[in-house]
């Protein structure tokens, strides 16, 4: 059949890069498109024009195309309810669709939901003014969570370790910076703990867990400045127990999707839980309606199934009908390069130089996140984030060293990352020799 993957960033090169390994593209003539896509993307798959806004104009396109299967990667276009355009003409998408992807467009939603639904997570309060939210921090101790309750690209966000940070913190969403992502805030409980990843795929009512990792939110070394989209990761997260991922199905993830089925707004799609670890088991801090970025590309990596035949399984309400994902039970850590400046202004237009001779080198795979070709054809930076550079071993040692091995044989002047990707669980290893 004819897939069509929506997307450019370096989620959407892992799911290309594994898309293109499925048996659902395996006869002559089956083609995986993505648009817009991105260079890395391009080798995989055949890249298309096509504006996700315009929901006619994809829709067209699957027609003329007769496509069979349409992923959508990043959020947008999920809380645009372009699944829903796409369910209406008769294909399959894997996605939630608007009404069901507000778990991540909106954070207020989310936790009104937790609280009907006796969901663990941290106390909260929803607030529509500068004003309301200054006189509600006044219930709340220091440190304390400020969040913008719309999509702002992982940057709405502040974990705020004085009040006067919350309070500045308040003023930025309501400034306007934001857009419409910062019409409404949320000021929620600090949560003491170890952050984790809960991955699991539905159709709605059959629920198969997807595999765990751990992000790196902040932008500097020993976790330290801002908090960006995501500097790195690894998976699996060893301190996300069986047991402990077992109590996050039973508490978390099974009455999220029973709750939505109930209220009339079945979730389908991938449904990606940030977790805390605390001492009263894990809590809810906030939900993903599409896989994580930088964590799609360690599970893609780790992942031995074929993820056609899933994401069509879940697109088409049979997730039940299909042997249930197997992961290697290796590690695999990514590493991001991210362009100077970010997660501010990046500097754009840096020359990338390297790639090829870095990946057979070292044995790890790039994905593109951030990039262009240039008029002469050289390889550029077009984003915060530019590279994703992944490795894989038999420990998170062992596949960060050859992470790191790729990254310092990469030519990017204008890049830089975190030196420290994972650890908290090279520590781990560490000590127990």
């Amino acid at each position: 059949m004819n897939i069509l993957l929506l997307g450019s960033g370096g989620r959407e090169h892992a799911l290309a890069w594994k898309l293109a390994q499925s048996r659902l593209l395996a006869k002559e003539g089956d083609t995986l498109y993505a648009a817009p896509g991105n260079p890395g993307i391009a080798e995989h798959a055949e890249l298309v024009a096509l504006d996700v806004t315009d929901h006619a104009a994809v829709v067209a396109f699957c027609e003329t195309h007769r496509i069979g299967l349409v992923v959508v990667g990043p959020e947008a276009p999920l809380v645009d309810g372009l699944t829903d355009s796409l369910r209406a003409a008769a294909f399959p998408v894997f996605g939630p669709s608007r009404q069901a992807a507000q778990l991540e467009g909106s954070k207020g939603f989310t936790k009104d939901l937790c609280a009907r639904a006796n969901i663990p997570t941290g106390a909260y309060v929803r607030v529509t003014s500068e004003a309301q939210g200054l006189a509600a921090l006044e219930s709340f101790t220091i440190p304390v969570v400020v969040k913008a309750d719309g999509l702002a690209a992982g940057k709405g966000v502040t974990v705020a370790e004085t009040r006067s940070q919350a309070e500045e913190a308040i003023r930025e969403i309501f400034s306007g910076r934001f857009g419409e992502a910062g019409a409404e805030a949320v000021i929620e409980e600090f949560l003491d703990g170890e952050e984790a990843s809960f991955f699991a795929l539905t159709d709605g009512a059959i629920i198969v867990p997807f595999g765990s990792a751990q992000d790196h939110k902040r932008v500097g070394d020993g976790d330290t400045g801002p908090n960006t989209g995501g500097m790195g990761a690894y998976s699996p997260a060893p301190v996300l127990t069986p047991l402990l991922e077992g109590e996050a199905i039973e508490k978390i993830i099974a009455p999220t999707v029973q709750a939505m089925a109930r209220e009339g707004t079945p979730y389908a799609g991938v449904l990606y839980a940030g977790l805390m670890l605390t001492r009263d088991g894990p809590k809810l801090i906030e939900y993903n309606a599409r896989f994580g970025d930088p964590e799609c590309q360690v599970l893609m990596t780790r992942l031995e199934s074929d993820l056609g035949e899933l994401l069509l399984a879940c697109a088409e309400s049979r997730l039940g009908s299909v042997p249930p994902p197997v992961f290697s039970p290796d590690t695999a850590l990514t590493v991001v390069m991210a362009a100077e400046g970010y997660p501010g202004t990046p500097k754009k237009g840096g020359r990338i130089d390297g790639i090829p001779a870095a990946e057979a080198a070292s044995g790890a795979k790039v994905f593109h996140a951030g990039t262009a070709l240039g008029m002469d054809g050289a390889l550029t930076a077009n984003g915060g984030r530019v590279l994703n550079v992944t490795g894989r071993g038999k420990s998170v040692r062992a596949a960060r060293a050859q992470a790191y091995a790729a990254v310092d044989a990469i030519a990017f002047p204008d890049g830089f990352c975190r030196r420290d990707i994972g650890w908290r669980e090279v520590a781990r290893e560490e000590a127990e020799g």
